[in-house]
């Protein structure tokens, strides 16, 4: 069941059990880990869900933290459906490249093709913030470097208590 709150013509957020969550356990897990995720094709609510339910359950990282969901308008490759997106925050012991090839293989799971650049998908996990760090490699940069741009981001980032 999901409450749903028009913040304007194009804007539109849901809120669930698990949309927002915050959990307040300890955590022996040494990095924090801001992540973006995100879908637009099928029933990418109940992805969502599935997602926080396989994620609580794996012992490599420790959910914190999650946003409201926002449903948004696509950028960049504007013909396809609107996307749905949402802020996940984690502790995790793995290094940042080697977390990020952890979230490959999650979207991969959850049924990512890629085919071009904002191309419509099931399912989108992007390193927000690693730390406090500065990482920019060909794989990986971070702070994400459209993360302040984007309503996507802004609008979930906002509602989360820091």
């Amino acid at each position: 069941m999901y409450l749903k709150r028009n913040v304007s013509k194009n804007l539109t957020t849901f809120t669930s059990l698990c949309f927002p969550y915050k959990n307040s356990q300890c955590s022996s897990h040494r990095y924090s880990v801001t992540v973006g995720i995100g879908g637009n094709i099928g029933d990418v609510k109940r992805r969502f869900e599935h997602l926080f339910v396989f994620l609580k359950r794996d012992p490599r990282v420790k959910l914190k933290e999650t946003s409201l969901i926002l449903k948004n308008p696509p950028f960049g490759f504007v013909n396809q459906d609107d996307f749905f997106n949402s802020i996940m925050v984690f502790k995790v012991n793995m290094q940042a490249h080697a977390f990020l090839s952890y979230l490959m293989r999650i979207e991969k799971k959850f049924g990512r093709k890629r085919s071009f650049a904002n191309a419509p998908r099931t399912l989108d996990l992007d390193i927000l913030f690693f730390d406090s760090r500065n990482i920019k490699t060909s794989k990986l940069t971070v702070p994400h470097p459209a993360w302040s741009e984007r309503e996507s981001v802004r609008i979930p980032l906002a509602g989360m208590k820091r």
